[in-house]
């Protein structure tokens, strides 16, 4: 009986410690809700290439026009997506050419609200401060490409940087005059562009450039005006290897590859933008040059494809690990 009783309780107590265990190893893992750095890395040539994610915003496909509501929903399904509103990445692009290291674009800091406004932390996630760039391109000066430039109480951000820009959207977005002439509900988007340039010009460092022309060694900017007056894309070659950053030639990828004749709601002159889309992308496929996007989906990097039926179709680039 005495037997027994002590097998009984050491059954129990196997059972019990068993079971705690058992709960130990199924006991529920909270979920991190955290997402990665917005960093992405390649080598073109011997140019390091990083992308940068400053956030992403909710376009609504009625910013999208010349194109029946129908032909819309279709293209975005195809791609898996569902209207009416499509997030939309805002991209930087940061290029260490070895010599200088060159920021194109700047993001939207959070003048358009929290999901925007991450470049600066993930340029220091990707290894490099602030303090370190160089030159900072811009593709053109509206507020999600520029805000970034200058913190909240006005001081500039890339303090050792001088800023280029396109000579035609200085004279536009800089131009009070201009500005005292435009809608009241337009007027905050020229405010923007100066308060983002005024440090920078008060210290001299702000320049400016015409028409296509070598700004560094191995960088050249290229007009592709339309979106605004002065928009430029720019040219970075490395060896044999060449990418172009466009800008905003393309705000919605599941559209406006496919369709490029589709313009879009802030396109300064909706004519030019589409012309200089239908350019860039016959160029892009016809010389398989890689291209990258501030408003494709992060990274934004890859290349355009010409389709049989006519359009084009966007092939990102691929995960690759960099070379030792």
């Amino acid at each position: 009986m005495h037997r027994s009783v002590s097998s009984l309780v050491r059954h129990w107590l196997f059972a019990g410690l068993l079971a705690a265990v058992s709960s130990f190893a199924i006991a529920e893992a909270p979920q991190q809700k955290t997402q990665v750095p917005g960093y992405y890395r390649l080598m073109l040539g011997s140019f390091e290439v990083t992308a940068l994610y400053d956030g992403a915003i909710d376009l609504d496909e009625k910013l999208l026009k010349s194109i029946a509501k129908r032909d819309i929903q279709r293209l975005l399904a195809r791609q898996f997506l569902k209207g009416p509103k499509v997030q939309t990445a805002v991209n930087a692009y940061l290029v260490n050419t070895g010599s200088k290291l060159v920021l194109v674009d700047a993001g939207a800091a959070k003048l358009f609200g929290p999901g925007l406004g991450n470049i600066i932390d993930n340029l220091k996630a990707a290894g490099y401060t602030p303090e370190q760039v160089d030159t900072v391109l811009i593709t053109h000066l509206h507020g999600d490409h520029i805000n970034g430039l200058v913190t909240p109480d006005g001081k500039a951000v890339f303090t050792n940087a001088e800023v280029w820009s396109a000579k035609a959207d200085n004279e536009f977005w800089l131009s009070e005059e201009i500005a005292a002439k435009a809608p009241k509900d337009f007027q905050a988007f020229f405010k923007m562009s100066r308060d983002a340039a005024a440090p920078y010009l008060a210290s001299g460092k702000w320049k400016t450039f015409d028409s296509d022309r070598e700004l560094l060694a191995g960088v050249t900017s290229v007009d592709t005006h339309g979106h605004t007056p002065g928009h430029a894309s720019y040219l970075f070659r490395s060896g044999d290897q060449s990418l172009l950053i466009l800008g905003d030639l393309v705000h919605n990828h599941a559209v406006q590859f496919a369709r490029p004749e589709v313009a879009f709601e802030y396109d300064n002159d909706p004519k030019q933008a589409v012309a200089t889309r239908k350019r860039i992308f016959f160029k892009a496929a016809k010389e398989k040059l890689m291209v990258a996007g501030m408003h494709l989906p992060f990274p934004g990097i890859g290349h355009v494809r010409k389709e049989s039926a006519g359009g084009y179709a966007w092939v990102p680039a691929e995960f690759a690990p960099l070379p030792k």
